[in-house]
C-alpha cells in the first residue's frame, strides 16, 4: 500500500494544505536537530560501549527488563523498539551467542519466538545502567537549564501530537 493510504480523501479535505516553503531558518533548525541528536547518540553510544554493551544491546535489554516476566515475543520486541524484524533477528543472534538473551519457540504459536533476558543479560544491563545515565546527564541534561527542559518538553509534546495520526496510520497499514 502507498504511504498515503492512512490519509484518505476525507483526511486531506480536513487538513489545511501546506502552501508555503520552509524558511532557511526552519531548515537550519531541522538540520541542527538532526546533527545534535546524531552527535548525542554517537557520544553517549561510544561511552556505553565502554561497559561492553552497544547501544543496540542496551535498547533490547531495556525493553526486556521492562517487559512482564522479562520476556516478550520477538515480533512485539521489534515493534517496541521500532526495528525491522531482520535487523532484530541479527542482533538477537549476536546477543544470544554472548548469553545476554535466550530465544525459545513460542508455546502458543510455532511460527514465533519468545525472547527472554538471561541472568547474565540482567547482570550486564545493571552494570551498564549507572554509567549510561551519567553519560546522558553529562552530555544532555547538564547542557540545559530548567526553563530549556520545560521548553523542550513542550516542543516534543507538540511534535508527538502532530505525528501521532501519521504514525498510527502507518502502524495500521503495517498490521494488514
Amino acid at each position: 500500500m502507498s504511504m498515503s493510504h492512512g490519509l484518505g480523501s476525507a483526511d486531506r479535505r480536513t487538513r489545511p494544505a501546506v502552501t508555503r516553503r520552509m524558511t532557511s531558518a526552519e531548515l537550519a533548525t531541522w538540520r541542527a536537530l538532526l546533527d545534535t541528536t546524531g552527535g548525542l547518540r554517537r557520544v553517549v553510544g561510544a561511552e556505553l560501549q565502554e561497559t561492553s554493551l552497544s547501544p543496540a544491546d542496551y535498547q533490547v535489554l531495556l525493553a526486556l527488563t521492562e517487559a512482564q516476566g522479562e520476556r516478550m515475543r520477538s515480533s512485539q520486541l521489534a515493534r517496541t523498539i521500532d526495528w525491522e524484524r531482520s535487523r532484530l533477528s541479527h542482533q538477537l543472534g549476536r546477543m544470544e551467542r554472548r548469553q545476554l538473551i535466550r530465544r525459545d519457540d513460542c508455546a502458543s504459536d510455532s511460527r514465533g519466538a519468545e525472547v527472554s533476558l538471561t541472568a547474565e543479560g540482567a547482570r550486564v544491563f545493571r552494570r551498564a545502567t549507572a554509567p549510561h545515565m551519567r553519560s546522558i546527564k553529562r552530555h544532555f541534561a547538564d547542557a540545559l537549564t530548567h526553563a530549556q527542559f520545560a521548553a523542550l518538553a513542550d516542543i516534543l509534546r507538540s511534535l508527538q501530537n502532530h505525528l501521532h495520526p501519521f504514525l498510527a496510520a502507518r502502524a495500521e497499514d503495517g498490521q494488514r
